[in-house]
């Protein structure tokens, strides 16, 4: 593992105070997610009394290509500063997890925001997407793919729909520069594009399907693909001619919304819009 700036080099000590876990000079108040080889704490400055997101990763759990992606994933967040990319506020090591202190949004996640509200209307979903557009600038700038969008990995600053929303966990990104093709197959099924589920390889279109996917879900209330395991899901993406939009909502969409969905949704991603051509597509820009 290598060291960052602002990385703590000394060793500190996990401790308990009346009770209230501590670690280093933050107060860990309660799980707010958990994952194979991490654990994500709602945090606390013991000084200074700010809120924040304390992401705890355990270093004997990943192997060489999720070493990297932590590689990437400090890089990439040490020298960015956008409202729409989560914000790291300081990284340490204790007794073989990394730490990562990262800003705490009070809307939890754009998961439980659609649990919640259900189908999103098309003016907040516009401005949703518009949002998640300028956080993936920054990650094409840096040459960055994320591998895992999906709404739990996206968070909101508040629980209004006014709320500005943050691409948040790059545990699986790496950096792909154009030309470039990578076959690891990672990410979460319902987000995934169907060449990572073929086990081909694949370029940074992966996330503009991951992107298409999420913004199906958002106008409908639903995913557009689902299956009982990744098998079945593949099968269903490959003999669904037409996207299954909701015909309650269908009437009502603006033209625009349908085309950016079928062309980001494309199977074939020759054929799949570009970040650019997705920036610049029509939905975004009236």
């Amino acid at each position: 593992m290598v060291k960052y700036e602002g990385m703590e080099d000394e060793t500190m000590d996990i401790s308990s105070e009346f009770g209230i876990a501590t670690v280093g000079e933050y107060i860990l108040k309660g799980k707010v997610g958990e994952g194979p080889q991490s654990i994500v704490w709602k945090g606390q400055h013991r000084f200074s009394g700010e809120e924040v997101a304390v992401k705890q990763i355990d270093l004997s759990k990943l192997n060489r290509n999720l070493r990297c992606c932590l590689d990437c994933e400090l890089n990439f967040l040490s020298s960015v500063s956008h409202p729409n990319i989560i914000r790291l506020i300081n990284v340490f090591e204790v007794e073989a997890c990394i730490y990562l202190v990262l800003e705490f949004c009070a809307g939890g996640n754009l998961a439980s925001f659609l649990r919640k509200n259900g189908r999103i209307q098309e003016s907040i979903v516009r401005r949703f997407t518009l949002q998640l557009g300028a956080g993936l600038q920054v990650l094409r700038a840096h040459h960055i793919i994320h591998r895992d969008l999906k709404p739990e990995n996206i968070l909101l600053s508040t629980p209004d729909s006014d709320a500005v929303l943050k691409i948040s966990d790059f545990g699986l990104s790496r950096i792909l520069h154009p030309g470039d093709s990578v076959e690891t197959v990672c990410g979460s099924p319902m987000y995934m594009a169907p060449e990572v589920l073929q086990f081909q390889k694949y370029d940074e279109k992966v996330d503009m399907w991951s992107i298409g996917a999420i913004l199906f879900e958002l106008l409908n209330g639903y995913p557009p693909f689902r299956g009982r395991n990744n098998v079945q899901l593949l099968q269903n993406i490959n003999k669904t001619a037409c996207l299954p939009f909701s015909q309650l909502v269908l009437p009502g969409l603006h033209p625009d919304s349908i085309d950016i969905c079928k062309r980001l949704l494309c199977k074939n991603p020759v054929n799949r819009l570009s970040f650019d051509e997705f920036f610049y597509h029509e939905f975004l820009r009236r």
